[in-house]
């Protein structure tokens, strides 16, 4: 089985991998965005089954289906709720809902693996799929956060905080001025709130802007240290299970 991964956030890519390789499926290509997969599939044979993520950073993956007659299977896999994902019911399409489950994983493998090759003929609407979806694909993301200074509230807009961090039970932001707000959120509140692309969880403390990093060193047991621009109150360290996502995250 040819199996096509794209997905523009490379650790997520590089952790369906890892879950498909525990299935003994072999990923044979990851893919990022719109552009580069159209010219993949301009110059390759078609895989069987593409596991294919519907927001990429340079638009929307059904735009590959204006240009490629796609003809392998697909599963896509995609974080918008339960009432969006009708869509996919719809039109008989698998789809996986992030992040991933290592047994829904499993189930929609085995899946594909009983109807194929019928699988790879299933005509699929994408122009319904997009109105269904309605603004779903639209995803945003914070722009701002507020917190609380005596009688009144502060704005923090997001490209000013160089790091989150808890601390005794609260959440903080910390700006590049080496200030630090106390935030009416959790770090796993963040996970749904933040560019993926622009802060990272490097451990179960922190959250870094990759645009604070001004150094990174490596640590002992096969860690990372990383040092802000202003954020100098402790060691700011990448947990060894998070060292292969955070480099890959990075490039």
């Amino acid at each position: 089985m040819n199996v096509l991964i794209i997905e523009d956030e490379k650790p997520s890519a590089r952790r369906l991998q890892r879950m498909l390789e525990r299935l003994n499926v072999t990923v044979n290509e990851m893919l990022h965005s719109v552009e580069e997969a159209v010219q993949w599939f301009q110059k390759n044979e078609h895989p069987d089954l593409i596991f294919l993520d519907i927001q990429l950073s340079d638009g929307l993956s059904f735009e590959i289906f204006d240009v490629v007659d796609v003809k392998s299977a697909i599963i896509f896999t995609t974080a918008f709720d339960e009432y969006a994902l009708q869509a996919f019911k719809l039109n008989s399409i698998d789809y996986l809902l992030k992040p991933i489950d290592d047994d829904e994983l499993a189930t929609a493998v085995a899946k594909y693996k009983e109807r194929a090759p019928k699988a790879q003929n299933v005509q699929l609407n994408f122009e319904d799929i997009k109105k269904l979806l309605g603004n779903a694909v639209e995803r945003e993301y914070k722009k701002r956060f507020t917190a609380k200074i005596g009688q009144h509230i502060k704005m923090i807009p997001v490209d000013e905080i160089e790091c989150f961090f808890s601390e005794n039970k609260g959440t903080y932001a910390h700006t590049y001025e080496g200030r630090n707000y106390l935030l009416d959120t959790t770090l796993e509140q963040l996970e749904e709130e933040l560019e993926p692309r622009v802060f990272f969880r490097i451990n179960r403390k922190f959250y870094v802007n990759l645009n604070g990093i001004r150094d990174i060193i490596s640590y002992t047991n096969s860690r990372l240290q990383l040092k802000l621009h202003s954020y100098k109150e402790e060691d700011v360290i990448v947990a060894r299970e998070r060292v292969k996502d955070f480099k890959l995250w990075i490039e």
